[in-house]
């Protein structure tokens, strides 16, 4: 049934195979659109008795009530190994100092609408995540398609997760906890304490990761040698060393792809960003099944890219010879 949001009421029902299948085709075609899964946004939004979220934002990592923000900050996994093992003492050393500046953000910030400031100040969300999880597995000899590494994933966004929420409720101890806090999950899940609605977040990171030298959010390496189109029209190159274990973008199968991103978001308070990145060769069929399994797998949203199948793309596999430097 198709619903007016706004009267509630039924104005015409349609064929659901049809409506999948028509965005299976144009997602084939041209890369969008993407889904978002909203039912399972909502089950698993701590606010749901305020109101329903409606949308996200483009990326769909972050969905949001009306008017309100949350802003957001990358951890790069590249920089937290040591002797061939993850170093977990430092990780949580980032952690505890990552949520006290994402919470202070909050307080400092300067807000274009006074109701954007108001919603903002009463939840309190900020959005901790990863960047560079493709270099951590590189220097731990872990393939990325592999148990192992979807594993490592979750059980380091799980500490994330756990870590971000005890510091979260170490500053709602002593400053306060979010305004509507009586009115989310964790006041009713026993918690005393909680500074922040949301904790986790994690974001593509496109910028920021060439900024740091490191692998964008949790994708996998894109291509040993790629270009990437930034604004203005600018190409910079990026190399990778051949490695046993560097597995590419689009040599990863599709499930890899998908199963990755359903253990990150297991233990993410708001959405993960991700994209399954096809060969031109992907057959349509390829593409209803990644949709199917990601909403099997509880993700909130999943995005998938043909290479090729627009006329202009941000990352190239191979160097047009206009890179204007190297990273």
């Amino acid at each position: 049934d198709l619903v007016n949001p706004r009267t509630r009421k039924k104005v015409q029902s349609v064929s659901a195979r049809r409506i999948l299948d028509a965005i299976v085709d144009s997602a084939w075609r041209t890369g969008d659109p993407g889904l978002l899964f909203i039912d399972e946004i909502n089950r698993r939004h701590p606010l749901r008795s305020l109101a329903r979220i409606e949308a996200t934002n483009p990326c769909g990592e972050q969905p949001l009530l009306p008017y309100e923000s949350c802003n957001l900050g990358s951890i790069n996994l590249a920089k937290i190994s040591r002797n061939g093992a993850v170093d977990w003492e430092k990780l949580d050393r980032l952690i505890d100092t990552a949520v006290r500046f994402l919470d202070n953000v909050i307080d400092a910030n300067k807000y274009p609408l006074s109701q954007i400031e108001k919603n903002t100040k009463a939840n309190r969300k900020i959005g901790l995540g990863v960047m560079g999880f493709a270099d951590l597995l590189i220097q731990l000899g872990i393939r990325y398609d592999s148990d192992q590494a979807v594993a490592l994933a979750g059980k380091l966004m799980k500490f994330i997760s756990d870590e971000a929420r005890r510091a979260s409720s170490e500053i709602g101890k002593r400053r306060g906890s979010f305004p509507n806090f009586k009115k989310s999950k964790w006041c009713k899940k026993g918690h005393s304490a909680l500074r922040n609605a949301t904790v986790t977040t994690i974001a593509p990171t496109g910028s920021i990761s060439i900024i740091a030298g490191c692998t964008s959010g949790v994708e996998p390496v894109f291509s040993l040698s790629f270009t990437k189109e930034v604004l203005g029209g600018v190409k910079l190159a990026q190399k990778y060393r051949p490695s046993k274990v560097a597995v590419t973008a689009l040599e990863v199968k599709p499930e890899w792809h998908v199963r990755m991103q359903a253990a990150f978001q297991r233990y993410t308070d708001n959405a993960v960003s991700k994209t399954v990145n096809l060969p031109a060769s992907t057959p349509r069929r390829e593409v209803k099944k990644i949709f199917l399994l990601a909403h099997e797998l509880k993700c909130k949203g999943i995005t998938v890219y043909r290479y090729g199948s627009k006329p202009r793309q941000v990352l190239y596999t191979e160097d047009s010879g206009e890179a204007c430097c190297e990273i």
